[in-house]
């Protein structure tokens, strides 16, 4: 079958095409796309829509697994080659940045809660979309409360004892005598609380160090591990030995502090995101399909090409397919973006993933049943899953300091060791270049600032989801907006009645039993009358009628009227005629007569104007939607507004983001399931918080207020964190480049390295705290 050049998608048998753009496309949408965007797109890679041929490529029942427990990008490498080592198992791609893994097995082997338990490993959980993987937040939050409380417990006995001993304040002026069995009770308690603190809060650490050994990753948890293992080890030699010279301060300092760190990072991914297990879990399942006999309930992977499917009222349909019989109402708004049902009928396509709203519909099956809701969700998983972020930006860091720090710390044992030092003051040496090196700084750097910015972004109606953003919005050249529910409000609204002044009333009577948008709005607006209603009847993608004390009442589209040969005033032909593009229009009829006229429309939102204007001034604007270009006319005549593609399908959102691209980064506002790819592809995505769940999934960036206001805001406020990142790394950069080469010489001791790493740390924490300002 042949492919839409630009979104990949199956063609018509007669494909749309022009002599001045090269290729054949799917919609006159994607055409005009190709045409504004003045070059002949490269074929479509199939493996860009669909996850790539890690998964895709590969034969098998698939399905999704949350697990908990990821917390870098060493962690999604060990989990792919853990589950690929299962037996049954074919393929698997995890991804960190939406806690999940995807995998492709044999159901004839196995099945996904046995590979779920085979996932279920070295301290991570597993569990097939809707069951229980964990509560990553509430064990963290667990281990900080143990760590913490037995911290300040180890902190209180070295101000009191310890440190006075290290300064040289004499021994008999403390409350315990150290050489005596009270020291003997001080240091065995030191020793098990330090014991808790590096085994079970800091285990998420040294689980992380082990992966990342595992599979020669070097990341973060290897470099805080050995720091946080060695003193520890060190220093229980040294008490075993009769020494009072102790680091388990270090260790718990290291542990508690990149503990905290990483638990704010997580702990505002996990808030401010919806998951994309929870878009997997409402993919159809099952189909209802016709027999000779009746209907029988079937897997959807078990629908052929052909095969007759029963959809009800309030369900989605199976797969994309032709309607065989009846006629219907769709909402087709998750995977089209359009922002009205659309009446269908015997010949129509319709999508898999649309609902039925009113009506029913048997479904003929295309030749290779598929849906294009379940598409939409793998290239989602495939743009988001495979851009990198900046939280890896440490991580990447770490891959060439870990191995320096450790060749530093060799190199400088040896050295010293041949110089003719003693052993003990040469193993204090090594283990003061681990710990003056120990990445609090480098580590708190990032999130710190990141949770300062999130702060101020919140003040001003913005939700950060993904660091990535802090580095990315400021330099956008591009915002593109999706029209329906972004520029506008997404809620129908009673735009205009004429006629007879019992019009809107008299609807409202009607449609308050009917079940869709413009029925909602006319209700919402007109005022009931006191007569009884009876006798509703429905017409499928027509209208409705019912008896309103003594007057028999219709409502709906002109070819309903037509049909039974009513009479139209001029004045009401006129209004329904004139309606705009994007609106809706009924004609409201007793008596055999149409008395009146209701247009229900979409409206734009107020601040839409003052919004794109403040972004206009420093960036490129432009509109993308799937309603045609007369319903997006107001904004295509704007001065601010610089590009409208209209007419554009979700798939070919992604792929017009990609394009816009090509010229600079690119950021994109929208709030449907069907934007979700697009968010998904620009450089940064921006959700309307009242958008679906997959929308809010995909974004960097989620507007919390019903209003485009914030939008502005995000930018500056973005702007500053991202400065204030950048002043975080180059002070641990330079704390490092001062204190590695003073511990290679000898020059400090383990104590002062403890120092001066919490006095770096904490330079960091008060320049994060500080407001971010744009």
């Amino acid at each position: 079958m042949a492919e839409c050049t630009l979104c990949g998608l199956p063609t018509p048998d007669s494909p749309h095409a022009a002599d001045d753009v090269e290729g054949d496309f799917c919609c006159r949408g994607c055409l005009e796309v190709a045409r504004t965007l003045d070059e002949a797109p490269a074929e479509a890679d199939p493996d860009a829509l669909d996850g790539g041929p890690a998964v895709d490529e590969v034969d098998g029942e698939r399905a999704y697994l949350d697990v908990s427990g990821m917390h870098c990008a060493t962690c999604e490498s060990f989990l792919e080659a853990t589950a690929t080592d299962a037996a049954g198992v074919r393929a698997a791609e995890a991804s960190y940045t939406s806690g999940m893994m995807r995998v492709v097995y044999d159901d004839d082997l196995t099945d996904e809660g046995a590979v779920a338990d085979g996932v279920s490993d070295y301290g991570y959980e597993a569990a097939p979309t809707g069951g229980e993987a964990g509560d990553d937040d509430q064990e963290t939050v667990g281990r900080l409360l143990v760590g913490g409380f037995f911290g300040m417990m180890i902190m209180a006995w070295y101000v009191l004892f310890l440190y006075p001993v290290y300064l040289g304040v004499a021994p008999d002026s403390l409350l315990v005598d150290l050489d005596g069995p009270a020291g003997g009770f001080l240091f065995a308690n030191v020793w098990a609380m330090a014991t808790v603190v590096v085994g079970y809060t800091g285990a998420p650490l040294l689980r992380g160090a082990a992966v990342s050994l595992r599979v020669r990753e070097p990341n973060m948890d290897l470099l805080v591990a050995v720091a946080a293992v060695t003193a520890y080890a060190y220093s229980t030699l040294a008490l075993t030995l009769g020494h009072t010279d102790l680091y388990f301060d270090v260790a718990v300092v290291v542990v508690l502090a990149v503990t905290v760190g990483d638990y704010y990072r997580d702990r505002v991914r996990r808030r401010a995101t919806g998951r994309l297990s929870e878009a997997a879990e409402e993919r159809v399942d099952t189909a209802r399909r016709r027999t000779a006999g009746g209907t029988e309930s079937v897997a959807r992977d078990a629908v052929a090409g052909g095969d007759e499917l029963v959809v009800r009222e309030g369900e989605r349909v199976p797969v994309d397919g032709t309607v065989a019989e009846g006629t219907a109402a769709v909402d087709e708004s998750l995977v089209t973006g359009e922002s009205l049902p659309v009446s269908k009928e015997s010949g129509d396509e319709v999508v898999g993933g649309g609902t039925v709203t009113d009506g029913g519909l048997v479904v003929r099956a295309d030749p290779d049943p598929t849906s294009t809701a379940d598409r939409l969700v793998e290239t989602l998983w495939a743009v988001q899953s495979g851009s990198p972020g900046a939280q890896r930006l440490v991580d990447r860091i770490a891959a060439a300091f870990v191995p320096l720090v450790f060749l530093l710390a060799v190199g400088t044992t040896v050295v010293h060791l041949l110089l003719g030092s003693a052993p003990t003051a040469v193993l204090l040496t090594g283990l003061t270049v681990l710990v003056v090196s120990c990445p609090c700084a480098l580590g708190l750097a990032t999130p710190m600032a990141v949770v300062a910015g999130i702060r101020d972004a919140l003040a001003a109606g913005v939700v950060i989801t993904d660091s990535s953003a802090l580095e990315t919005a400021p330099e956008v050249e591009t915002v593109a907006f999706d029209k329906t529910g972004t520029l506008t409000t997404g809620s129908m609204t009673v735009r205009e009645v004429v006629g007879h002044e019992e019009t809107l009333a008299l609807a409202a009577a009607v449609e308050q039993f009917a079940t869709h948008p413009v029925a909602e709005a006319v209700v919402a607006t007109g005022t009931l009358p006191d007569a009884a209603v009876a006798d509703f009847e429905t017409h499928p993608g027509q209208g409705v009628e019912a008896t309103v004390g003594d007057r028999r009442v219709l409502v709906g589209d002109a070819a309903l009227f037509d049909e039974r040969g009513w009479a139209v005033p001029e004045d009401v032909a006129l209004a329904y005629a004139d309606a705009p593009a994007d609106a809706v229009p009924s004609y409201v009829g007793w008596d055999g007569r149409v008395r009146g006229a209701v247009v229900v429309g979409d409206e734009v939102r107020d601040d839409w104007e003052t919004v794109v204007g403040d972004l206009a001034a420093d960036r490129r604007v432009v509109v993308i939607t799937g309603d045609d270009r007369a319903a997006a006319r107001r904004f295509e005549t704007h001065p601010d507004v610089d590009e409208v593609f209209a007419g554009v399908p979700p798939e070919a959102k992604a792929a017009v983001v990609d394009r816009l691209a090509a010229e600079g980064p690119v950021a994109m506002v929208g709030d449907g399931s069907n934007d979700a790819p697009a968010l998904a592809a620009a450089d940064l995505g921006i959700a309307m918080e009242r958008g679906t769940r997959l929308a809010v999934d995909a974004a960097d960036v989620v507007v919390t207020r019903d209003s485009l206001t914030p939008l502005p805001a995000t930018f500056a406020t973005t702007e500053g964190t991202r400065r204030r990142v950048r002043e975080n790394l180059g002070w641990a950069f330079l704390y490092n480049a001062v204190a590695l080469p003073l511990a290679v010489a000898g020059v400090l001791n383990p104590l002062f390295a403890a120092v001066a790493m919490a006095t770096s740390s904490l330079l960091v924490v008060l320049n994060s705290t500080r407001p971010v300002d744009g």
